[in-house]
């Protein structure tokens, strides 16, 4: 068979499963994803194994240090993605929920009830922990998964789905409810991409390269987002020291990920003395700070910004910096240069707070909080699949709830259309 007729006939398999997937039960689901980490840690050595030759071939094609250390496995990591898989377990499963019911003047009950989405692809690159991650993720909501990992973690990746596709066998559930794509080459991802009449979704997680070339090339719907160009604006009424540490906790506590402080909005009223007082904190932490005309006039040192730098995902320790004449104008630069990620306001007025909130057009939108809580984890979902900056079919992180859709049920007594 040739590339294109197995990623088919994978795909095929997989909207098969996804019928068996959608009606097991909740304790049948979470057995299942208990049997999986345990799994997982039995046999940890097999998968530390062949994680070893994925970083033998990432040292000999010049992986960075980082991008290394992000493709490790050791004991801990696996035990994490054990422990990751029975926190999904102990979620609530909002398959079956019904979410609202309503009387008609006829007497129909009319009401929506959640249901799996049915297939989900995946496309991502390096960790493999997210093997692990999407597979509990995707069959607790009762969908199946088509998984295509980066060639870079292939051996890794293959461990750990044949591992997890065992347990689905030994569960009565057919292993096709859980699929790695074997082949590395570009081949595998565009095939994957055609297959619009067995996947219902395709979520691609990585860099903006791979996600513009999901989007450019799928038939299928794509739920993504592009970087993560994330604002903080300090208002007049902000706390300077409550303002200080949320601004170093968004830029440096972890740099490198897209939930990041990228730019940094200051009201003018209080630019003479914040300016300065934030460069010193953030300069002191090797932050390199590239401002406006006013943010430089009152930190000369400061480097100065293009247009370029206000759309910038710089994902390391530079920051863009202006100085803006109020709420409005704050709002303004922020719903032109945002990516839809998250953006946060630090202040001491209510009013503006709710403005703020209403009017910023982004996923996630804060009040006197680092950008860094925008994770499906720390806002309360459990766990996540990614951070969508699509309106269409979720709005920022997805969690459980976010690999479903609703289907109207109606409840009659014998009515019939006049």
């Amino acid at each position: 068979m040739s590339v294109a007729e197995q990623i088919r006939s994978i795909a095929a398999e997989a909207r098969q499963a996804s019928f068996a997937m959608a009606k097991l039960s909740s304790a049948a689901k979470d057995q299942l994803l208990l049997d999986m980490a345990l799994a997982l840690i039995n046999d940890a050595p097999h998968i530390i194994e062949e994680n070893k030759k994925d970083l033998e071939a990432g040292q000999e094609r010049g992986l960075s240090a980082a991008m290394l250390d992000r493709l490790m496995l050791n004991e801990a990591r696996v035990k994490g993605m054990a422990d990751a898989i029975r926190e999904v377990a102990q979620l609530p499963d909002p398959v079956g929920e019904v979410t609202g019911m309503w009387k008609r003047p006829n007497d129909l009950m009319v009401g929506k009830m959640r249901i799996p989405l049915g297939v989900i692809g995946i496309i991502y690159e390096s960790r493999p922990n997210v093997t692990s991650d999407a597979a509990a993720l995707c069959l607790k909501s009762g969908n199946a998964v088509v998984l295509r990992g980066g060639s870079e973690a292939i051996h890794s990746n293959l461990a750990i789905a044949t591992i997890l596709k065992a347990q689905l066998a030994k569960h009565g559930i057919p292993a096709a409810a859980l699929s790695l794509i074997p082949f590395v080459e570009r081949e595998g991802v565009t095939e994957m991409l055609k297959q619009e009449e067995f996947i219902d979704v395709i979520i691609p997680r990585g860099g903006e390269s791979l996600i513009r070339f999901v989007v450019e090339n799928s038939k299928i719907p794509v739920i993504k987002h592009y970087k993560g160009v994330c604002h903080i604006f300090v208002d007049a009424t902000a706390d300077f020291e409550m303002a200080r540490e949320i601004i170093v906790n968004a830029k440096t506590q972890r740099p490198g990920v897209c939930n990041a402080l990228e730019t940094l909005l200051i009201h003018k009223d209080i630019a003479e003395t914040f300016v300065p007082f934030i460069y010193e904190a953030l300069s002191s932490l090797k932050v390199e700070l590239r401002g406006d005309k006013t943010f430089r006039q009152f930190a000369p040192k400061a480097a100065k910004a293009t247009e370029e730098d206000w759309y910038a995902e710089y994902l390391e320790l530079i920051l863009a910096a202006a100085v803006v004449d109020g709420l409005d104008a704050a709002i303004d630069h922020i719903n032109r240069y945002s990516s839809l990620h998250t953006e946060s306001i630090i202040t001491g007025d209510y009013a503006n707070s709710q403005r703020f909130i209403r009017e910023v057009n982004s996923g996630v939108v804060m009040v006197n909080a680092s950008t860094r809580f925008s994770d499906g984890n720390q806002l309360g979902l459990g766990a996540e699949i990614g951070i969508s900056t699509t309106k269409l079919h979720s709005f920022g992180p997805m969690g459980l709830t976010d690999l479903t859709t609703t289907k109207f049920i109606v409840y009659g007594s014998g009515q019939v259309r006049p």
